[in-house]
């Protein structure tokens, strides 16, 4: 288990004999938690999970992945066993970039990759372009590292961030939970993401429940309102100095990512959790050649 570091708390895991624990940064406005794989001096790679999702959504893929690797799988904000931000303040990819430097000063990683899904991997996208220096490689699935906007939808993707915002808060105020069986929680999930198999719906509700009086709760997923344009997103893509695997399962237009090395593969959004073997042999050759094949072992550095 990693040597503890100031604010840092690995907590006692029920999946130990995986060689999995539980990890606690504070933040200010709580905690963000996750969890971790691999060797404590493993050359560390970031994992980020997509939009309704938790850490969970890499629970299968990780064990098949490079062995020599340290892997961090965060909660973001507001998702699995993370605090929600303060009351008030919105989701957005800037504050997730700011999340995430602060988890990588907590850790102490000076250099490291990135592992993104969905808007986890718009997240990985960002903070590559703007902290170029501390990425080596970025493994995309199923996004773009970006979310281009057509300016002209901006104002209706605002206008609805605001709106699920003051809801949210209303409702809280109320305290006016759903309260659901685990059982009809499952139905939930998997009638409002029929891309999940039956088993990936019980992993990730494993962290995005709560138990409440007569049941079990979830928290909304809220909108992030901060678009940018396709022109803005193109000048922050060449900005990243990393090599960049993107993994998808659908054809789309190849004039955004060109200059990446781009994979297809069967499956649907969540084939790296539903079928992770579709996806951890091209995960593992990419780290294995752009990561540590690389003569230059050193992971950590500087704090941020």
């Amino acid at each position: 288990m990693m040597q503890a570091l100031k604010g840092i708390r690995h907590l006692t895991s029920s999946a130990l004999k995986q060689a999995v624990s539980e990890l606690s940064i504070p933040v200010p406005w709580g905690e963000i938690r996750g969890k971790v794989w691999g060797p404590e001096h493993g050359r560390p790679v970031l994992c980020l999970h997509g939009w309704a999702d938790n850490c969970g959504t890499f629970n299968t893929l990780i064990p098949l992945l490079p062995q020599e690797c340290r892997y961090v799988a965060v909660d973001l904000a507001g998702h699995g066993f993370s605090s929600h931000r303060p009351p008030g303040t919105f989701y957005s990819f800037p504050l997730y970039v700011a999340d995430v430097c602060r988890v990588v000063d907590a850790l102490q990683w000076g250099r490291f990759s990135i592992i993104g899904h969905s808007m986890g991997g718009n997240i990985a996208g960002l903070f590559s372009a703007l902290y170029p220096e501390m990425v080596d490689a970025v493994v995309l699935l199923d996004s773009y590292g970006f979310l281009p906007t057509d300016p002209q939808e901006v104002p209706k993707v605002m206008r609805e961030g605001i709106d699920g915002l003051i809801k949210f808060e209303k409702s809280s105020e109320e305290k006016k939970d759903r309260v659901y069986t685990y059982e009809k929680a499952v139905e939930r999930l998997s009638a409002a993401n029929p891309t999940l198999s039956e088993q990936s719906v019980h992993i990730l509700l494993e962290r995005g429940l709560h138990e409440v009086e007569g049941g079990v709760a979830s928290s909304p997923s809220l909108k992030n309102i901060v678009r940018i344009s396709l022109e803005q997103s193109l000048e922050m893509q060449a900005r990243i100095q990393a090599s960049v695997l993107i993994v998808h399962c659908f054809m789309f237009s190849l004039s955004f990512v060109l200059q990446h090395t781009v994979v297809m593969v069967p499956g649907n959004h969540h084939v790296h959790l539903n079928n992770p073997e579709a996806v951890a042999p091209l995960v593992s050759d990419f780290l294995r050649t752009k990561v540590l094949s690389h003569s230059d072992t050193e992971v950590q550095g500087p704090k941020l």
